[in-house]
């Protein structure tokens, strides 16, 4: 065969050029397709990564066509060129290329078919759209739809843009991908109404791009919130300022890369924002306040937290723009002075609330400035929290200077005493509610003359931590009831005893709710008093930790007041036992909520609770009852059927295989383990 072929086994057989003179006489012979065998010589061969026709001379490469090697402005005009919002969100679904390109797409550049017909086309076929509409819902007869044509197609054309949706991100979901995806998909259904980002990726945080696409595809948002975003600075906020003018709140916490910057323009671009919240934001300054002041007429409430570029002027310029809309300020842990407060004594005439928190640079004069200003008489709220300038003096121009306070919490304010805080119940002629915590001055005379001097108008008063009570006893003078008060709340102050209790008793016969919490001085000779003397009917009593208690008083408050009664809390009331229960399962109809924990209860008296059949509650905590056992099983199973939150935490005498059987037959209620 070898030299049939002129072939020696080492030669050459192919020399690279074709055997026939003429390359296409070999079609008779050979019968080449897609695939071709040929013999060539041993040597580096040309990496072939495409599949090869053979056609005549030539080698032809087949590419496969793919739409990705299309340019961005290409795919764009694609696209902005789907019909609708559910075509859009399956694109966004291809790859991340494409969902990032549909959500840089603004609502005014979707094409849609008014701009490929003629004005008088588009007209007929709107009118003709609002005519079957009409005649539709006049046959149906379905009210609430309109007869109108115009608002027919009003509403058609707005319905995109109303901003009834609402998306919260946490944590590593905070990214651009996802902003981006949620641009895109509540787009077509009501729009986005409200953002709220807390926390951020640790690598792939969201930055001005996410906020891009928010802006551009939901313009319809209205409340935007980010805490702890640091990787956001003023360009994202510039992206939400060009697009979203219907923005009405905005809440910014934790965002350091913002400045005064962001803010203005948010000011300049979106003039119906009317609630504001800043809180350690470190670069945002007296020049924001300001813009803010200037360009956003709707402006109602205001909260500034632990910004140290916020100064005196920042609280003055806000204070001097927004005097006729400002209706609620929160400053807190600030570097401003007294002139801020005389700021707001001034200008404030339509606050309705105020705070101020952590003002350690504000003086008696201050407060005093601010009171005599008589700017503040539409003040209905007024709270100040660790405030060393707030003395006997500037508390009583306070209420001289606010003819209609109602509400006054007091926190922490070591200065204040019974002199001041007396004086301040005789000027404050609307008083209707007083919280006292951490205030280490006021005594009880202090407190009962707060009591005797309100005595027509005063609802509410609540005590927590006020260490200089001492239980004394003295003579007090014959005098009117307090009849307003409904509502008294005493928690951890160690001095209030039962001299006190029994004062109030006296003084107080229309009470609905009493919480006295953590008062390890009262006992029942105390309290019954008190429980004797309200006429009105108890509703809510909360006795936790008060250890002396025993069943005597929780039987008295059945038998008194066991058909208004609702709310009962007895935790920590050791000396309390079945014979409670006994007498709730009796008496009180209308319970619902009852808290027994770390009582002595055994199995007896949850068998008498079951047996009530007048009894339905919905939540009941046996947690730390440590005498419950499984014989209290079938008791809990027949409660079950109205309860909607059970808590038997720490009754450790319930095996594992009958709280299984709780789970299985209790599965419309929430049980705590």
């Amino acid at each position: 065969m070898s030299q049939l072929f002129d072939f020696g086994g080492d030669g050459n057989f192919f020399s690279g050029g074709s055997i026939y003179p003429n390359p296409k006489e070999s079609s008779p012979f050979l019968s080449l397709g897609h695939h071709v065998d040929v013999y060539f010589p041993s040597r580096k061969r040309s990496r072939i990564s495409a599949p090869f026709v053979f056609s005549g001379e030539i080698f032809e490469e087949k590419q496969s066509a793919s739409i990705d090697v299309l340019p961005d402005e290409c795919l764009f005009e694609v696209f902005r060129r789907l019909k609708g919002g559910e075509e859009r969100s399956i694109c966004a679904c291809v790859s991340k290329r494409w969902l990032m390109l549909l959500s840089s797409i603004r609502g005014e550049e979707i094409c849609t078919k008014k701009e490929t017909r003629s004005p008088e086309t588009q007209d007929e076929l709107n009118s003709s759209k609002a005519d079957e509409l009409v005649e539709c819902n006049e046959k149906a007869g379905v009210l609430g739809f309109s007869s109108n044509k115009d608002e027919v197609n009003a509403d058609s054309e707005e319905i995109e843009s109303v901003g009834y949706l609402s998306s919260c991100l946490e944590g590593k979901k905070a990214t651009d991908v996802r902003l981006a995806a949620i641009a895109i998909g509540t787009g077509h259904r009501g729009g986005l109404g409200k953002l709220s980002i807390h926390g951020n990726n640790s690598t792939r945080g969201v930055t001005k791009t996410g906020l891009r696409a928010i802006a551009r595809c939901c313009p319809s948002l209205r409340v935007l919130s980010m805490w702890n975003v640091a990787s956001v600075g003023d360009e994202g906020l510039y992206e939400i300022a060009n697009e979203c003018h219907m923005l009405e709140k905005l809440d910014l916490c934790h965002c350091p890369a913002i400045s005064d910057k962001g803010l203005l323009a948010i000011a300049k671009n979106c003039p119906r924002l009317n609630s504001l919240t800043i809180e350690s934001c470190s670069n945002i300054g007296n020049t924001g306040l300001q813009a803010v002041g200037s360009f956003c007429p709707n402006l109602k409430s205001v909260t500034i937290k632990n910004c140290p570029l916020v100064g005196d002027q920042g609280i003055a310029s806000l204070l001097s723009s927004a005097t006729y809309s400002l209706t609620k300020l929160k400053l807190q842990a600030l570097n401003i002075g007294d002139v801020s407060l005389a700021v707001v004594g001034h200008y404030g005439k339509e606050l309705t609330d105020l705070a101020f928190t952590g003002l350690e640079n504000v003086s008696e004069k201050g407060f005093w400035v601010m009171g005599s200003g008589q700017g503040l008489q539409k003040l209905k709220s007024f709270a100040v929290s660790s405030c060393r300038g707030l003395t006997d003096v500037g508390l009583e121009a306070m209420a001289k200077g606010c003819p209609n306070l109602k509400q006054f919490f007091l926190r922490r304010c070591s200065v204040l005493s019974d002199i001041g805080l007396v004086s301040f119940a005789k000027a404050a002629v609307s008083l209707e509610s007083l919280q006292l915590e951490d205030c280490y001055k006021i005594t009880q005379r202090g407190f009962f003359n707060v009591l005797v001097t309100c005595c027509s108008k005063l609802k509410s008063i609540a005590l927590a931590n006020c260490l200089g009570f001492r239980d004394l006893a003295f003579r007090w003078p014959s005098v009117a009831c307090c009849t307003s008060l409904r509502s008294l709340s005493i928690r951890n102050c160690p001095g209030f005893g039962n001299f006190s209790l029994s004062m109030l008793g006296r003084l107080c016969p229309n009470l609905l709710h009493v919480e006295l919490n953590g008062l390890p001085g009262i006992t029942d000779e105390g309290l019954l008093p008190l429980i004797e003397n309200c006429k009105a009917g108890l509703s809510k009593v909360n006795l936790s930790s008060c250890v002396n208690l025993t069943d005597k008083v929780v039987s008295a408050i059945a038998n008194l007041h066991g058909i208004t009664l609702e709310q009962l809390n007895l935790v920590g009331c050791k000396y309390v036992t079945d014979a409670s229960l006994a007498a709730i399962a009796k008496n009180c109809s209308l319970l619902s909520d009852l808290d027994v924990s770390k009582c002595t209860i055994t199995d007896s008296g949850l068998m008498a609770l079951a047996c009530a059949t007048q009894l339905h509650l919905q939540i009941f905590s046996l947690s730390g009852c440590s005498l419950i056992s499984e014989k209290s099983v079938p008791s809990l199973l027949k409660l079950g059927r109205t309860l909607v939150g059970l808590n038997i935490q720490n009754c450790n005498a319930i095996s594992s295989r009958m709280i299984d059987l709780l789970l299985e037959r209790l599965w419309r209620c929430d049980i705590l383990l």
